[in-house]
């Protein structure tokens, strides 16, 4: 039940960090990188203990912060302007 709620949060935080940054190129993607990004800023910023953090404001806004990161290197990437 924890990773369903997990992927539904990711594609929240998908739209969101979409909706900040701009789409990378589409809302699959946007969906896609949300989830990403919200696994890689739970294991930053949680230490690697993510399955046992409950959902709480300030965990979403990690998801939404790794999320909106990794949206700006993708877009940096599809872009061609990572210099």
């Amino acid at each position: 039940m924890a990773i369903l709620t997990w992927i539904l949060i990711g594609i929240v935080v998908g739209w969101l960090a979409g909706m900040i940054m701009g789409s990378a190129g589409g809302i699959l993607i946007d969906f896609v990188v949300g989830i990403a990004g919200a696994f890689i800023g739970g294991l930053i910023f949680a230490r690697g203990n993510i399955n046992d953090a409950p959902l709480t404001v300030s965990s979403f806004v990690v998801s939404l912060l790794g999320a909106v990161i990794l949206l700006g290197v993708v877009n940096l990437l599809r872009r061609g302007r990572l210099v």
